[in-house]
């Protein structure tokens, strides 16, 4: 049922309309002279300066330069009503509504950002992403340089899979490289990293492929070269010189390089597995099979070495491929 009209009161509409903006307007950008009105999805309304937008984002520019349709309501300074044009909404009272897609804590974000107020730096890839992606589609420069260095900051840098697919699509070459370095310590290829990795896009997928793929080959081909015992040699103890099988030094160059494969930076392998693996034990126990002999096949301590130097010098971001 329609209430009536009070005939003694007629600025009661335009009252109870700007009660329930009121309501609803967020705390941090109530200014009585804003001249726009921006509304989230959850219907959050934010009253913001048409300058501040025009000056900072290229839509918005575009957007207020648009001829606007005049209201046409002889009581427009009576009453709440709104007329649609350019998906926007122009209210009676000088003011104008443009609802948008965001949600009321990505705006908040994005607008303190622009208007010079307090930011409240984003914990999560998913605000990152949702913050990005805002400040893309509304050409603000401004929020993606500030998100540009928050995105390496603690504890975002812990995910750098989402690091390298941000910084790749905005073409932030110096944060992709750092994070393809961070990388390095994931299994790329296991399942929990596939949705982050249909993120990228195909060049930036095979960069990171390929320098996961350049370490572990890197290190495999540089494990049959000399001064280590290649793969078709036939050997000979260094004492007795008696024909031997370097079983045990395949089996450890098998496990190094499996490990490469699931950790690229090698770490696993310099640290405790070249010294605590079975594998390992066992390659530094081997002697030669003459029991007169029993000549130690291998030096683990310079071998230790060698295989440290190997790793330190593969190629550490995409940019060394």
């Amino acid at each position: 049922m329609m209430e009536s009209t009070d005939p003694s009161n007629p600025e009661k509409p335009l009252t109870q309309a700007l009660t329930i903006l009121e309501d609803k307007t967020h705390p941090c950008f109530a200014s009585p002279d804003a001249d726009i009105i921006l509304g989230a999805k959850e219907r959050t309304l934010f009253r913001v300066h048409s300058y501040t937008l025009k000056t900072t984002s290229g839509w918005f520019r575009s957007l207020f330069s648009l001829p606007q349709r005049p209201s046409t309501s002889p009581s427009a300074t009576s009453g709440f009503t709104s007329a649609s044009t350019s998906g926007f909404t122009s209210t009676s009272f000088s003011a104008e509504v443009i609802h948008l897609d965001e949600d009321a804590h990505t705006l908040e974000s994005l607008l303190r950002m622009i208007c010079g107020l307090p930011v409240h730096a984003p914990t999560s890839y998913d605000a990152i992403d949702a913050l990005l992606f805002a400040a893309e589609k509304y050409d603000m420069p401004g929020p993606i340089s500030l998100l540009r260095i928050l995105v390496l900051t603690p504890p975002l840098l812990d995910q750098p899979l989402r690091l390298y697919a941000a910084a790749s699509r905005f073409g932030w070459d110096p944060e992709a490289r750092q994070a393809s370095a961070q990388t390095l310590t994931l299994n790329i290829h296991a399942p929990e990293h596939r949705a982050t990795l249909r993120k990228l896009d195909t060049d930036a997928v095979l960069a990171l492929f390929e320098l996961h793929r350049a370490r572990r080959e890197g290190l495999r081909h540089r494990l049959d070269e000399h001064p280590f015992v290649g793969s078709t040699v036939v050997a000979f103890c260094p004492r007795c010189r008696r024909q031997i099988d370097h079983h045990t030094w395949r089996e450890l160059k098998y496990k190094v390089i499996l490990e490469m494969d699931t950790r690229p930076l090698g770490d696993t392998v310099v640290g405790v597995g070249l010294l605590e693996w079975p594998e390992a034990r066992a390659c530094w126990e081997a002697k030669c099979p003459n029991g007169e002999c029993a000549c130690v096949l291998y030096d683990k301590t310079e071998t230790l070495r060698l295989i440290r130097e190997c790793v330190d010098g593969l190629p550490k971001t995409t940019g060394d491929i």
